[in-house]
């Protein structure tokens, strides 16, 4: 009985040592190839977010979903001082928010540039009362910036489109720091796909391409 025992002692010790040793072989392993495995690309960072307002949300997701490069837009608020606004608070125009869309993006596809220039042909640069047929403070046009490099490009798209001498008066859009950005409610994202026909009446009666087409030329409203 002793014997069994002991032998039963000397196989548990052994059994506990062959773990240990298995623990530290496995631990090497996987110490080693987290250092010498190549990264796997899809873990890299390989997105990023632009955020502009243009007026009705509705109409700023199509020309940027047209552009190769961009991943997904959502309409939302930002800018304000309400937490977690709801439309019908923004639409009031008390929480100092703006109707905008964010744009996720793959800048090895589509540039910054590239989504400041469909930005700017999207909206009306010189409306300092809001957008189209939409007015009051919740309308107003703008540009928030993510990074310096952002707000940089913004400063400079801003300065040519000045300076080109297109426009009838002075470009009222601002240029602001990114503020937090809270998505609009379900059934705004997307409008233009889930009720095409509500939107095309509510686009064309609200003017929308009429005054882009005299800012911009016949090709505007798209990217």
């Amino acid at each position: 009985m002793v014997l069994k025992e002991t032998h039963a002692h000397r196989f548990r010790a052994g059994s506990t040592m062959n773990r240990r040793w298995i623990n530290v072989l496995f631990g090497v392993v996987i110490l080693w190839f987290g250092f010498t495995a190549p990264v796997d690309a899809a873990t890299e960072d390989t997105t990023a977010t632009a955020v502009f307002a243009g007026g009705c949300f509705w109409c700023m997701e199509q020309p940027f979903d047209e552009l190769p490069g961009v991943i997904d837009t959502t309409s939302g608020y930002t800018g304000g001082t309400v937490e977690n606004p709801s439309y019908y608070q923004v639409s009031a125009g008390r929480t100092g928010h703006v109707e905008a869309v964010q744009v996720t993006y793959e800048p090895s596809q589509v540039s910054y540039e590239t989504l400041l220039d469909v930005f700017w042909h999207n909206v009306d640069p010189v409306d300092r009362r809001g957008q189209f047929c939409d007015k009051g403070s919740q309308y107003q046009s703008a540009i928030f910036y993510q990074n310096e490099a952002q707000r940089a490009a913004a400063i400079a798209s801003k300065a040519t489109l000045s300076d080109a001498g297109q426009l009838a008066a002075e470009v009222a859009t601002e240029i602001r720091a990114a503020a937090t950005f809270y998505p609009a409610e379900g059934y705004h994202q997307n409008y233009y796909k889930t009720h095409p026909v509500r939107y095309k009446v509510y686009r064309f009666g609200c003017g929308r391409d009429q005054r882009l087409s005299e800012i911009w030329g016949k090709d505007a409203g798209h990217s």
